[in-house]
């Protein structure tokens, strides 16, 4: 079998650039990456881009490739398991801090399977048909355990989100592939305790003491335990 390849699919409100650290890790280990950089999440995009187009970035980001790992995080989770039965020769899913639909479930149907407001509830303002983040309520949020330099530096480069991404719903055919959840103890964007319902609906769970963007925080552990 030929050595995997990392696909790296970002969260809402992000974009490739997050991964900034972790592939550091990756590259001394000299393993090969890909990010993608999803429709929904681009402030000068088509505002009604949704889960479907962003799928289709993930699936041509992995032609060509054999012995794909798909590593999702938060609302790139539901990315990941739409693109699933798009990719030809896929090795596993690596879940972090994401969301994890069923079949006919969207973003939103999932997030209120607990009922608990987060730090980035109330940092999202809606602007039309696309929602914004507060900068100053984003930072603890997405970035409450980085340091200084790294966590102003993110928040200049966070766009805005689609509405449709959140709504649309998970249609792609579920595929038997190895599943990982990675739950991010501190989590204050996406609550722990949702995380834990959805690292149930894989096949390993594993937990990692950081918030929401432990690529940031603790890439050199989460690099270990994506590609363990």
């Amino acid at each position: 079998m030929s050595e995997p390849t990392y696909v790296l699919v970002h969260g809402a409100f992000s974009g490739p650039w997050c991964w900034r650290d972790l592939t550091r890790e990756l590259d001394a280990r000299g393993l090969a990456w890909r990010t993608v950089d999803l429709p929904s999440s681009q402030v000068s995009g088509d505002p009604q881009a949704d889960l479907d187009q962003d799928a289709a970035v993930v699936a041509r980001a992995c032609e060509g490739l054999a012995n794909v790992v798909l590593v999702g995080h938060s609302y790139g989770g539901a990315v990941v398991a739409q693109a699933e039965h798009l990719v030809g020769e896929l090795a596993r899913v690596v879940f972090v801090a994401a969301i994890v639909p069923l079949l006919g479930e969207s973003a939103t149907d999932v997030s209120r399977l607990v009922r608990v407001r987060t730090s980035l509830d109330e940092a999202m303002k809606l602007e039309g048909p696309a929602l914004s983040l507060d900068p100053t309520l984003a930072r603890e949020a997405l970035y409450g355990d980085c340091d200084e330099v790294t966590g102003s530096w993110a928040l200049t480069h966070l766009s805005t989100q689609t509405l449709a991404s959140f709504r649309s719903p998970r249609t792609g055919a579920l595929v038997p592939v190895a599943s990982r959840y990675v739950v991010c103890r501190d989590d204050r964007a996406i609550d722990p305790s949702l995380q834990e319902i959805l690292a149930a609906r894989c096949d390993e769970r594993v937990e990692l003491a950081s918030g929401h963007s432990p690529f940031f925080s603790h890439p050199r552990e989460l690099a270990e335990i994506i590609t363990r």
